[in-house]
């Protein structure tokens, strides 16, 4: 198997890797065939899985607008994966020329071609840390740098959370990060879901099934396990909704018709009171 000149050293690309699936849902390169796959096999159960990452992606970007409009211009992104076009410091610094993002990943490709993307940015960084170690991600010297953890932060876990498996503690590590927040700060999530998927959750087990042969767990929570992770923060209007359901960038605040496997899973914005 060739090794891209782009993958760094170390890297076992025989095991196919969450963030480089996204990354080929999305249309990226910086995957390998392993990857592609996995992707295609998934996409045997649900073939409107593009879809759903370009749900994901929309929604990320109007949450963003929305944290820079309600002021706030700090931004941890966690699981943030391979840097695509519409990233997180594109639409936050075209937003607010104060806006600053750290970016953690503990995929070593993912890192890698963060610190490529972002070189010569002097306001956003990418540290290798994992979700599960919130401790490490707050002591990283990114956010020391980069980040004031004493003024609002938008703490971003977009399509991240549903790696975590129960005994990975997930409500914890959300509850940690959140106490390290400074009031008035917010928390943007997305979460794969059983409901809304447009074909049955035994179908849609299929896809599950692909992602727990790779060794990396798809976790389906129910709309009521995911609003749990909301838990210290108020919800902003409307909730916890479908992506395209949540202020929806149309003149007269309806969603536009959109493919049904966008309403797939949920998304939602809390205010750390």
């Amino acid at each position: 198997m060739e090794r891209p000149a782009w993958a760094p050293p170390g890297i076992d690309i025989s095991v196919p890797s969450v963030s480089r699936i996204y990354d080929y849902y999305l249309g990226g390169s910086h995957n390998f065939e392993v990857d592609r796959e996995a992707a295609r096999r998934a996409m045997e159960f649900l073939p409107g899985l593009p879809k759903v990452m370009q749900a994901n992606r929309a929604f990320m970007r109007r949450a963003v607008r929305y944290a820079v409009n309600q002021g706030i211009t700090q931004f941890l992104d966690i699981g943030s994966g391979i840097p695509t076009f519409g990233n997180v410091h594109e639409v936050a610094q075209s937003a607010s020329s104060e806006a600053r993002v750290v970016y953690v990943d503990h995929d070593p490709v993912a890192v890698a071609h963060s610190r490529a993307v972002l070189e010569g940015n002097k306001a956003a960084g990418i540290a290798a840390a994992d979700l599960r170690k919130p401790q490490e991600i707050l002591e990283s010297p990114e956010v020391a740098e980069l980040l004031d953890l004493k003024q609002p932060v938008a703490l971003m876990l977009v399509a991240v959370l549903h790696f975590l498996e129960e005994a990975d503690d997930p409500y914890h590590a959300v509850a940690q990060l959140r106490d390290a927040l400074a009031p008035g700060s917010l928390l943007i999530l997305t979460h794969a879901s059983y409901e809304g998927i447009p074909v049955s959750e035994e179908t849609a087990s299929g896809t599950v099934g692909v992602y727990r042969e790779i060794r990396n767990p798809l976790v389906m929570r129910s709309r009521e396990e995911i609003t749990r992770f909301f838990e210290g923060f108020e919800l902003v209007d409307p909730g916890v909704v479908s992506m395209p359901s949540w202020r929806p960038d149309t003149e007269n605040g309806e969603v536009e018709d959109e493919d049904p496997y966008a309403f797939s899973g949920f998304a939602g914005v809390g205010r750390r009171a």
